[in-house]
């Protein structure tokens, strides 16, 4: 697994981006942690680094070969698929990690997802719908490149990054599938059942992801989770003018 570090003391935090697919989308969320601590921003495994059709458990595997390796046990902080890929990992790992921040976090059942829609479809407009018609059924990347305004409110400008590899649509598709396949058998959410770790929930108040509908189902598995809603705030807090401070303040200061 490739990583970048950012900052060289305080404690150790694992940043995972999100997608699934979405190399490089949490560098910035990994940047500003590096002020407060030894932030490492890992990149999940790609279809093209081989090892048969990712799945959830291939991504867990290869997060645990990193965990085992660190000097003392990290918190895990992800944003949107990468807080689910946290979850999956400390249901599998309880004891490996000390806390879990799940930032924008993913949506564990049928009805949350159909709120996301409901919330896109209210905010669309005929150019976008025009877009949209043009492209492929399949083509994720595109897709999202279109709606992504949608899914913030006064956002900054991320820089480009040009170590960072295209979406990865082919293993999206791959682990998306998968944790959908999870989620139908029975295993997410109720696995959580087993994580102990303190859970924080960071959500934009303006984030299509509906917030206090998966805040409730954690819940129901892990009461423990505590949850911080941001005003003026969509679904990346770190890059949102009005929130920015505020979640960093309350991110800094929960994993020091």
């Amino acid at each position: 697994m490739r990583t970048r570090v950012y900052g060289d003391r305080g404690p150790l935090v694992l940043v995972l981006h999100g997608g699934p697919g979405a190399t490089g989308s949490a560098a910035e969320l990994a940047r500003a942690l590096g002020a407060r601590c030894r932030a490492v921003e890992v990149w999940q495994r790609r279809s093209e680094d081989g090892g048969g059709p990712l799945t959830v458990a291939r991504h867990v595997a290869d997060l645990h070969d990193h965990v085992v390796a660190c000097d003392e046990p990290p918190a895990l902080v992800g944003e949107s698929w990468g807080a689910m890929l946290a979850l999956a990992y400390a249901a599998a790992h309880p004891a490996a990690i000390r806390g879990l921040v799940l930032v924008g976090c993913g949506t564990f059942d049928e009805a949350a997802r159909a709120e996301i829609r409901a919330r896109l479809a209210a905010s669309v407009t005929p150019a976008m719908h025009a877009a949209l018609d043009r492209l492929p059924a399949d083509d994720i990347e595109g897709r999202h490149q279109i709606l992504g305004r949608l899914y913030d409110v006064d956002a900054l400008v991320e820089p480009p990054d040009p170590d960072a590899p295209p979406f990865d649509a082919a293993g999206h598709h791959e682990t998306w599938d998968d944790m959908l396949r999870l989620q139908a058998d029975g295993t997410y959410p109720a696995a959580f059942a087993v994580i102990r770790a303190p859970v924080l929930m960071l959500h934009g108040a303006d984030d299509p992801h509906p917030g206090a509908m998966i805040r409730d189902g954690l819940r129901a598995v892990m009461p423990q989770t505590e949850y911080r809603e941001l005003a003026r705030c969509g679904h990346r807090p770190w890059l949102e003018r009005a929130a920015r401070d505020a979640f960093l303040a309350v991110l800094g200061e929960w994993l020091t």
